[in-house]
């Protein structure tokens, strides 16, 4: 049996798996606060927590390619589950796989891989969102250990971490540290009142004089912003980019569903030409998303250097792809689209979330301007 062919049974398997343990339930998740421990378990013994991770590590060894539908199938289900296989798997996992040492990835890939531990990437502060340069939690060296100083905001899945990546300052130079919840002064606290992101257990950490070994270090001190920062947000990325396909889709579906079953004035809702118009861009948008996504997929897959932009861009477009369609989705299914009992009402919500996670639209446009400004100028010949 080809690597291919495997690879796509990995898929088939996991929608089988989506449709059974986490579609019916997605609402109740929301309603709980939090996807259930059982669920993170069970996905864990699949190998859903280390679907690109080599199989020495008791990964599923996805090529980008696979892993980036692998992850449209849960996004398009529950973002929440998404959101776990976005932090612990590509932001830590991956990051790890390829910064980390012999021990360090000894000692943690096959704990992430078989969920006996959670990650979270712990990057963004109370005050420092975009601006990532400018962190304020501090690290200080000691004989024995380094010391780290602060609190991070809104890291998902924070709450139930444990171990997270930390990313501290010294005099303007970042380092990431590998933080174990056990250390003393490692604290977190629950993120409620939120608009979306209600069950990944979004949590402040709180670092107060944390004492972490100096093996605990990933990758370099003093390039940690160079190295992991820019690596685990690349990582991120490609998973949102999907993610935005997967809510898209899940919203076009649910659009089409409604417009062929709901009735007014003696005819479907799909007679309309203007609804037809919102369906006809929808359906359009999608296709070029998920086309986006599969171009950064092939890339990455190759290793060529045109990834990480193809990556940025497919995340922007999506971005704005699935706020899009949602919107479109919700309009389509009038005063139905502000209740539970229709999913475009959380899907309107998620999607919004895409545009501001892993470096906002308009961090995105910036970077993307760069490279057109460079790409596509054109001299004048002189005569």
């Amino acid at each position: 049996m080809s690597t291919e062919t495997i690879q796509q049974n990995v898929i088939q398997e996991v929608e089988q798996f989506v449709d059974e343990e986490i579609r019916p339930y997605v609402n109740q998740f929301e309603e709980q606060s939090g996807i259930p421990l059982e669920l993170i378990r069970k996905m864990a013994a699949k190998g859903y927590l280390a679907a690109p991770l080599p199989y020495q590590y008791g990964g599923l060894g996805l090529d980008p390619v696979s892993y980036g539908q692998f992850t449209e199938v849960f996004g398009k289900a529950c973002p929440a589950t998404r959101s776990l296989i976005t932090v612990h798997t590509s932001l830590v996992s991956e990051t790890l796989l390829r910064f980390g040492t012999e021990a360090q990835k000894d000692k943690w890939l096959p704990k992430l891989a078989s969920g006996e531990v959670i990650a979270a990437f712990g990057l963004s502060e109370p005050d420092v969102g975009s601006d990532a340069k400018s962190i304020k939690t501090v690290w200080r060296e000691e004989a024995e250990h380094y010391v780290l100083d602060g609190v991070k905001k809104w890291i998902t899945f924070g709450d139930i971490a444990d171990v997270f990546v930390v990313i501290a300052s010294n005099q303007g130079k970042s380092t990431a540290f590998i933080v174990e919840r056990s250390f003393p002064g490692v604290t977190t606290k629950r993120i409620e009142g939120l608009m979306a992101g209600r069950a990944t257990y979004l949590a402040e950490v709180h670092l107060d004089s944390v004492e972490v070994p100096k093996e605990n270090v990933l990758g370099k001190v003093n390039f940690g912003f160079e190295y992991i920062v820019s690596t685990a947000l690349d990582n991120g990325r490609y998973s949102i980019a999907w993610a935005g396909v997967g809510i898209a889709q899940e919203a076009v579906d649910a659009m089409v569903t409604y417009a062929r079953n709901r009735i007014q004035f003696d005819q479907k809702l799909s007679d309309f030409q203007l609804i037809r118009g919102m369906i006809g861009d929808s359906v359009t948008q999608v296709h070029a998303a998920r086309a986006l996504c599969l171009r950064a997929g092939e890339l990455r897959k190759a290793r060529d250097s045109k990834a990480t932009m193809e990556t940025t861009m497919a995340k922007y477009f999506t971005s704005k792809v699935a706020v899009d369609i949602t919107n479109n989705a919700l309009q389509v299914h009038g005063a139905n689209g502000f209740t539970n009992q229709y999913p475009v009402e959380r899907l309107y919500r998620e999607a919004k979330v895409l545009e501001i996670i892993e470096g906002s639209s308009q961090m995105q446009q910036e970077i993307i301007s760069h490279y057109g400004l460079r790409q596509y100028y054109k001299r004048s010949k002189k005569r």
